[in-house]
């Protein structure tokens, strides 16, 4: 359980869903981890139930929106801690009015653009100098999104924004890892959290586990373990990579879940 051991981990929009997940994961394993987002009750929360665990954690407040507290976030826990080992880029934001192209207005695609891209790529930026300072560089864990695999009938600006963090995970790998810098993506499938499975309807789960390869849904967990082995040295070797974690679902044709309630095979 000592995978981390002494690194000092910042894990964004950790004040619940996947990012509490991640963050507890990370704890368990050993690292000091930074819990950050807008909620200071919500984020003291889950450093308490870290500490109540035995690994040690603390709150800063962060919101991925606002310029000068991305920079404080950086600044302050290098002074805490003395080094940034790991940066988890989880917090985004999801638009309730994101629709379709003729739906969308200006305000709500630059508001999503704001946090899910311009925010993940100002974080990158800012622990850049830190992680260039460590002898073994360190490890940037991007938080992508299964929509950006595919064109779907809605979410059209989340999407694009998360597209958009897939290709910034490969540009950061590809400029960054002769420094021994490590950038990955990790695209959650469809995670009930604590905070929205009294929201996701029946019928949304159904459709998902008939498409899902396995026969459960995912869990915060299921992605705090990727990002675990992503954030240790036993990923070394693995940059530059984007990696579905979806029991599945975006593994093969569109086709199966319809010739599955057939029970046939093909046409």
């Amino acid at each position: 359980m000592n995978r981390l051991k002494d690194k000092v981990a910042i894990v964004t929009g950790s004040t619940s869903g996947i990012g509490v997940g991640i963050a507890r994961l990370f704890a368990a394993e050993g690292a000091k981890v930074v819990i950050c987002g807008r909620r200071k009750e919500k984020g003291q929360a889950v450093v308490d139930s870290i500490a109540k665990e035995g690994g040690e954690a603390w709150y800063h407040f962060m919101d991925m929106t606002v310029i000068d507290s991305i920079d404080a976030l950086f600044a302050d826990t290098a002074e805490k801690y003395g080094k940034i080992d790991i940066l988890v880029n989880n917090a985004a934001n999801v638009g309730l009015k994101d629709g379709r192209v003729d739906e969308l207005s200006l305000e709500m695609w630059d508001s999503i653009f704001q946090s899910d891209v311009r925010g993940t790529f100002y974080a990158t930026k800012c622990v850049l100098p830190y992680l260039e300072k460590n002898e073994n560089g360190g490890s940037i864990i991007n938080i992508g999104s299964m929509a950006s695999c595919s064109g779907d009938l809605g979410s059209t600006a989340y999407a694009c924004a998360k597209a958009g963090v897939d290709k910034l995970t490969q540009y950061t790998a590809l400029q960054y890892g002769k420094k021994n810098i490590r950038c990955n993506c990790v695209r959650p499938g469809l995670i009930v959290t604590p905070e929205n499975e009294a929201y996701v309807p029946q019928a949304l789960k159904d459709i998902f586990l008939s498409n899902i390869m396995v026969n459960r849904y995912g869990c915060p967990e299921d992605i705090g373990h990727m990002c675990v082995y992503l954030a240790s040295d036993e990923s070394a070797y693995v940059t530059g990579q984007i990696v579905n974690v979806d029991g599945g679902l975006n593994s093969h044709v569109s086709t199966v879940a319809q010739f599955k309630e057939l029970n046939s095979r093909t046409w």
